[in-house]
């Protein structure tokens, strides 16, 4: 089957969850309760503690100890027993990445198909190529013991035909394709469809008309057919997006993590402008590489200007940055991760999704603010929660070089009702202490 690779797409969400699937080496062990909404009750529904109590076929359960997975993660514990029940049950489910649902809903999908049946039973929908091939990894990972199952890719470049039928039971695609698929070129017949799973539901309806081609192409399957849909994120849109795809779901969120800020001690350093600000970066510089930090800019501009300085005055640092190609930015963590470079200047494109242990300080050279100047509180949180990971105590330093950053940094203490004090040199052995 050819495959022609596009061009990499925009800095965007999609590029964000491909980069956090690109550096995910292993399961994330999130300390987010997952809270369980059924659509009925009485149903027996119960979470599993390993993979054998679902009775899985022996090719597949073989497949899912090849690829690692020991015992199932949070969401799979809970989300597995619904998505294999009979009969089948529709599921919206809240999951970041690294969470372990793409081997949550290949497993459901792989269960599902019946392998002499030589055409589509299943269908993704992924909102890029690149996200597409990473899911059908995964599949090909997972249906490693299992040869009769054949994938097919449902992306733009992937000429077929006209008129031809395909025989492979699973596709992952993208909407556009998939519905062209499905209506004007035949090569799907929608009505043979078992499972559909709607992947990165946010991602999805943030790329221009995935939203409506989506909700067309679950118009024309079976009434019966199992509907998946996941989400990193819940905002009303995708919620609203969510109920019009998904009739009479089950529901399963993450609890919000409430308590990334008591194991983090968060401190301000009073500075005139950016050149002082980069002279009390250099004063604490030593202090804050024996573990790891991160230090983040509002702009790439002043990112790039920022590592740049920090490696005139001889300091190692790895610049993390959104004109990267992803698989550039994936490197350069995972080099982080690696321990190769102790200090990573970045720009929010790194705020969210990434896990390294070791990182003890985060430093916000400027401080998080939205398009309109205010305080962005949930980046301040996605960003200083890079610290204090796994229960241990982390540092947050932040620069503010004037009245208006004084007052973002009042309004960021107001909004988490939490104290920020003002860093002395005494607080610099402190430091030293906490990364030890």
């Amino acid at each position: 089957m050819h495959l022609c690779f596009p061009p990499p797409f925009p800095e965007d969400r999609a590029a964000q969850s491909l980069l956090n699937k690109l550096i995910r080496s292993n399961l994330v062990d999130t300390t987010n309760q997952v809270e369980v909404l059924q659509r009925d009750p009485t149903s027996p529904l119960y979470s599993v503690k390993s993979f054998e109590e679902l009775r899985l076929k022996p090719q597949l359960l073989q497949g899912v100890y090849a690829m690692g997975f020991n015992r199932p993660s949070k969401i799979q514990e809970n989300a597995l027993p619904m998505m294999l029940a009979e009969p089948p049950q529709n599921l919206i489910a809240q999951s970041q990445s690294g969470t372990g649902k793409t081997a949550a809903f290949v497993l459901a999908m792989l269960s599902r198909v019946e392998p002499g049946n030589k055409y589509p039973q299943c269908l993704c929908l992924s909102p890029t190529y690149e996200l597409a091939l990473q899911t059908g990894k995964v599949i090909e990972q997972m249906g490693n013991f299992y040869p009769e199952l054949k994938l097919a890719y449902a992306v733009r470049g992937n000429k077929l035909e006209r008129g031809q039928k395909i025989s492979e039971q699973i596709v992952i695609g993208t909407p556009g394709t998939v519905l062209d698929w499905c209506s004007k070129l035949k090569f799907i017949d929608p009505k043979k469809i078992k499972v559909f799973v709607l992947d990165e539901a946010d991602v999805m309806i943030a790329t221009q008309g995935h939203q409506d081609q989506s909700i067309r192409i679950q118009r024309m399957l079976p009434r019966d057919c199992q509907m998946l849909l996941f989400s990193a994120t819940f905002e009303d849109s995708v919620w609203k997006f969510a109920q019009k795809v998904v009739p009479d779901p089950n529901i399963i969120k993450l609890k919000r993590e409430e308590e990334t800020l008591d194991t983090i001690k968060q401190y301000y350093v009073l500075c005139s402008n950016r050149d002082e600000k980069f002279r009390a970066l250099c004063n604490i510089y030593g202090a804050i590489t024996i573990a790891q930090a991160m230090i983040f800019c509002h702009t790439r501009k002043t990112a790039g200007w920022l590592a740049a300085e920090l490696s005139r005055e001889g300091h190692q640092v790895a610049l993390l940055s959104g004109e990267m190609m992803v698989e550039q930015r994936a490197a350069v963590i995972e080099r982080f991760r690696e321990g190769k470079e102790k200090v990573l200047v970045t720009t929010n494109v790194c705020a969210r999704g990434i896990d390294v242990e070791q990182v003890s300080v985060v430093i916000n050279f400027d401080l998080p603010v939205d398009k309109d100047g205010n305080p962005d509180n949930e980046t301040y949180l996605h960003r200083i929660g890079r610290t204090g990971r796994f229960g241990k105590r982390g540092l947050a330093i932040n620069m503010v070089d004037s009245k208006h950053s004084m007052n973002i940094l009042n309004r960021i203490q107001e909004h988490f009702n939490k104290k920020i004090n003002k860093l002395d040199t005494d607080d610099l052995d402190e430091i030293e202490k906490i990364n030890n």
